[in-house]
């Protein structure tokens, strides 16, 4: 049995970095991944789609050149053997840097294998038994297959496995309207397939209100995709020429089929309930305001937790267990103020509450909307979809949330986040001094034009 100070299960955006800080304080670390470092987001999230995203938007760009005065000969053309190679340098190099990284790190072990526990001190991995009196879980998720009729009789991809396709899809059926799926609808619409959406709810991305919903569908409508919302009796069926895809109200011949209706956390096979660990319904594992399980001296980061499905709050349950365990600090994951992106373009950028939330919450609430059309930037730009909508509570003047749906709406909310955890009330923010002519400009006129509600 090999013995050390702390052992971490998953090489995502969490667990890594807290060995490496457990490294620097001379610490032993045995960091055990089963397939590549630098979890979803290196190897098939966050780097490969977005890389993906600007080839599509490169492609987009190109199209339309002709409307700012650049005329560009003939078709634009995808070759999408370089698109996906593209991609792969991309995670490639960041993976590559994490593996020289940890290489160089003196007290650092890596394992490549299936670590399963064999009690609440010890895993096994590989034919060997490893012990410590901290173990860390950063095992992520994995995308979830609903049970459909015909699923399983075609060859579906995954957010996962879409993004090695080398050709282009003659026609790619995206099941699901959510964030995931609307990303690759559209890169997907630029590269020049036909695109369609199938989803069950009544709207697309249905954590966000009814107006934010309306205009991504109409953005992605004004491009040639087709979504079909409320769609129930989905089932498949291999055809001559691809796959044909029913629902109650259409029926969809394509090339393609991308299931993409959410996530699962990697949770099932870890031999939690040799530890003692608690799981929810769902298979993610409980854990507390400090990331604690319910055993003692087990945590839990990332995306198997339930806190967070983002690149980001994984990070940061890094840094609050990092706070809390080596500096001292007492950090809680229910200070977090949420926020995050839907990468479409125009891009989202949301932080706190939606207004639905904020109405249901018996504040007080004042809210101001404002179109991208009437936002000099955009205009300058050619790009004028969407709107920006901000919410403040009217009796504390502090900002409750905002959502910016426009061109560089993924970069603009952060003035609102950096001010909502920094506890500014709206009118000192709209006394700052924006630079011209930006998008971020219009934060101080959003916030002068909130009106009760």
């Amino acid at each position: 049995m090999k013995s050390f100070d702390a052992i971490v299960i998953g090489a995502g955006q969490a667990g890594p970095f807290l060995a490496a800080r457990m490294v620097e304080k001379g610490m032993k670390l045995a960091l055990i991944e089963r397939k590549f470092l630098g979890g979803t987001c290196v190897n098939a999230g966050c780097m490969p789609t977005k890389t993906l995203v600007a080839s599509a938007r490169a492609a987009h760009v190109a199209r339309n050149g002709a409307v700012y005065g650049v005329n560009i000969g003939g078709e634009i053309a995808i070759d999408m053997k370089v698109v996906r190679a593209r991609a792969e340098t991309v995670t490639m190099n960041a993976r590559d840097g994490l593996i020289g990284w940890f290489a160089g790190m003196d007290g650092m072990t890596v394992i490549y294998g299936h670590a399963r526990f064999e009690d609440p001190k010890t895993v096994s991995v590989n034919g060997e038994t490893l012990t410590a009196p901290r173990i860390f879980l950063n095992v992520g998720a994995r995308p979830v297959i609903p049970d459909l009729p015909g699923v399983n009789d075609i060859d579906y991809l995954t957010s996962t496995s879409i993004i090695h396709l080398d050709r282009l899809p003659r026609h790619l059926a995206v099941i699901g309207g959510s964030y995931i799926g609307l990303e690759f609808a559209q890169m997907y619409r630029r590269f020049g397939a036909e695109v369609s959406i199938i989803e069950h709810g009544p709207k697309l991305a249905s954590r966000e209100d009814e107006d934010i919903s309306d205009a991504i569908a109409d953005v992605l409508r004004s491009e040639g995709i087709d979504i079909h919302t409320g769609a129930s009796d989905i089932a498949f069926a291999k055809s001559s020429d691809g796959i044909t895809v029913a629902t109650d109200s259409a029926r969809i011949d394509a090339s393609h089929v991308l299931i993409a209706t959410g996530r699962k956390p990697n949770t099932d096979d870890l031999g939690l309930e040799a530890a003692g660990v608690i799981t929810d319904k769902h298979g993610y594992i409980t854990v507390d305001d400090r990331l604690a399980t319910n055993v003692d001296g087990i945590w839990a980061l990332g995306d198997c937790n339930g806190r967070g499905a983002f690149t980001h709050t994984s990070y940061n349950d890094f840094e609050i267990a990092a706070a809390n365990l080596l500096d001292g600090d007492d950090r809680k994951v229910s200070s977090r103020i949420l926020a995050y992106a839907l990468y479409i373009d125009p891009p989202l950028g949301r932080v706190g509450m939606t207004e639905k939330q904020a109405r249901a919450s018996g504040c007080k609430i004042m809210i101001s909307t404002r179109p991208m059309s009437r936002v000099g930037r955009a205009n300058e730009r050619g790009e004028t979809k969407g709107f920006m909508k901000v919410i403040a509570d009217a009796e504390t003047k502090k900002i409750l949330g905002a959502a910016i749906l426009g061109i560089e709406g993924d970069e603009v909310i952060h003035g609102i986040i950096d001010a909502m955890n920094a506890g500014t009330t709206y009118p000192a923010l709209q006394w700052s001094v924006p630079i011209h002519p930006t998008v971020s400009e219009l934060i101080p006129t959003l916030l002068g034009d909130l009106k009760p509600v």
